[in-house]
């Protein structure tokens, strides 16, 4: 599903614009950018939770070379399902096969 069918979903299912909905969409993400971005974690009940995880710096190798490269220490962003969407999936899913 990319964006666009989810605007159209939303859009049918709400009454608003297709603007109207991709303008929702957009500060959404928008705001669970910029809270990432101060280091705060995002918690949507029943759906999960986003945060981000630093990863320390550490040396790898380029396997066509076998050059040792240092990486440096970097924040990496993260999303954890809820307990209740995987319950749902699971359900739901298993019952078709």
């Amino acid at each position: 599903m990319t964006k666009a069918d989810i605007v159209n979903e939303i859009s049918s299912k709400t009454g608003l614009t297709k603007i109207e909905t991709e303008v929702v969409i957009n500060s959404l993400v928008i705001s669970i950018s910029d809270s990432l971005m101060r280091g705060e974690r995002v918690d949507i009940r029943g759906f999960g939770s986003f945060y981000i995880k630093k990863r320390d710096a550490r040396e790898a190798r380029n396997p066509s070379t076998n050059e040792v490269i240092k990486l440096s220490e970097r924040f990496v962003p993260y999303f954890k399902v809820s307990k209740l969407l995987k319950d749902k999936v699971n359900k739901t899913l298993l019952r078709g096969f």
